[in-house]
């Protein structure tokens, strides 16, 4: 039986759907009208988006999309937001990387083998996840203290973002100690988060200059090999008749 290969891409987003699976649990038995519901609301979005752009992506690159819609339906239901029902679909994505896990033979082998897609898939996902735990740790510690700003879904949002990208407004920000201990720990995320965006963006310009500075060289390669080659001839042919030199010597004599 032909082992299917698991893409860093199917196991990043199978690792999505984990996270939206809770968020969506968190919601069922959450109070429809706290805080924390819109903001788990708005996650849910988030991630819904990110779902729905893989979903057409692959469906565009596709050769035949007729089958690819037929055979990954359930992503595109699971995708759509505002509907809680069609959500508990994700479990199912979830269940189907899980069988093809199962049937690979190794889950490493493709994580090395394709680096970019591997670092882009862990960007993502840790872009959602610090987003998301900063927002709600956030909000939870910061909703009812004294003189607090961040007392609603927006504004923890908001402020989960302004932190990550270390621009910092300064329109909302923590009151407490617990806060301002969450929000030096998303600076610190932020800064290594962007730090990896970097060196992963000048990469891929190094990479791709290498690449044409060897598809430059590549003709010169070729003409040195042969020439290499031909002289390695030379030298053998040479040898020979040195060695039948002393012969005709001998036969003459």
């Amino acid at each position: 039986m032909k082992k299917e290969t698991l893409t860093p891409k199917e196991l990043g987003l199978m690792l999505l759907s984990l996270i939206a699976v809770i968020v969506v649990l968190t919601i069922a038995f959450s109070d429809p009208d706290a805080k924390l519901t819109q903001l788990l609301l708005m996650v849910d979005m988030i991630i819904c988006l990110i779902f729905l752009t893989n979903f057409f992506y692959d469906l565009i690159r596709s050769d035949d999309r007729w089958h690819y819609v037929r055979t990954h339906w359930i992503d595109l239901v699971a995708s759509i937001p505002a509907i809680e029902t069609l959500r508990y679909a994700r479990i199912f994505q979830v269940l189907r990387v899980f069988r093809l896990i199962r049937m690979s033979r190794s889950v490493l082998i493709p994580l090395l083998k394709q680096r970019q897609q591997t670092t882009l898939t862990g960007l993502m996902l840790a872009m959602v996840t610090i987003i998301t735990l900063s927002a709600v740790l956030i909000l939870i510690v910061e909703d009812k203290a004294p003189g607090a700003n961040i007392d609603s879904a927006e504004a923890a949002m908001w402020w989960a973002l302004v932190t990550m990208s270390t621009v910092g407004y300064g329109d909302y920000y923590p009151v407490t100690s617990e806060g301002r201990l969450i929000g030096a720990i998303v600076i610190l995320c932020g800064v290594s988060f962007f730090g990896v965006v970097a060196g992963f963006l000048a990469s891929l310009f190094v990479s791709q200059d290498t690449q044409d500075t060897q598809d430059e060289n590549l003709p010169r390669l070729n003409q040195l090999e042969r020439e290499h080659k031909l002289l390695i001839q030379e030298i053998q042919a040479l040898r020979r008749e040195l060695r039948q030199a002393p012969r005709q010597d001998s036969d003459s004599s």
